[in-house]
């Protein structure tokens, strides 16, 4: 079992950024061999994919925060980082991390909230 661990979720105004981070506590995961990716989750609606970077380093955003927000690795502190700037309210949500090692094997962080008013 992998125990994904998130951090740096809070309020914030509409145009300000928060720092999102995503570490484990299981002994022996390094995070920069595996994909990794940040979801979110809105009330009422369904998860989706906001960020996710692969082993290799490449990028893939979802369209609505192209442009605001960075996911990025630091593999000395065995952490995966989304930056996200000028946060607007449809922001909002729980965001989760994720490492997927398989079609068929993925593991979830317990979820940060992010809430933006506006």
């Amino acid at each position: 079992q992998v125990k994904l661990v998130e951090s740096g979720g809070g309020v914030v105004q509409a145009g300000g950024s928060l720092r999102l981070s995503c570490t484990t506590a299981t002994y022996g995961i390094i995070l920069r061999y595996i994909d990794m990716g940040w979801y979110r989750q809105a009330p009422g609606k369904q998860r989706e994919l906001v960020a996710a970077i692969s082993t290799n380093s490449d990028t893939n955003y979802g369209d609505s925060v192209k442009g605001r927000f960075t996911i990025a690795r630091d593999n000395a502190e065995n952490t995966v980082y989304l930056q996200m700037n000028n946060l607007k309210p449809e922001d909002t949500a729980i965001y989760y991390c994720s490492a997927q090692f398989s079609r068929e094997s993925q593991y979830w962080g317990q979820g940060t909230q992010v809430t933006v008013s506006s």
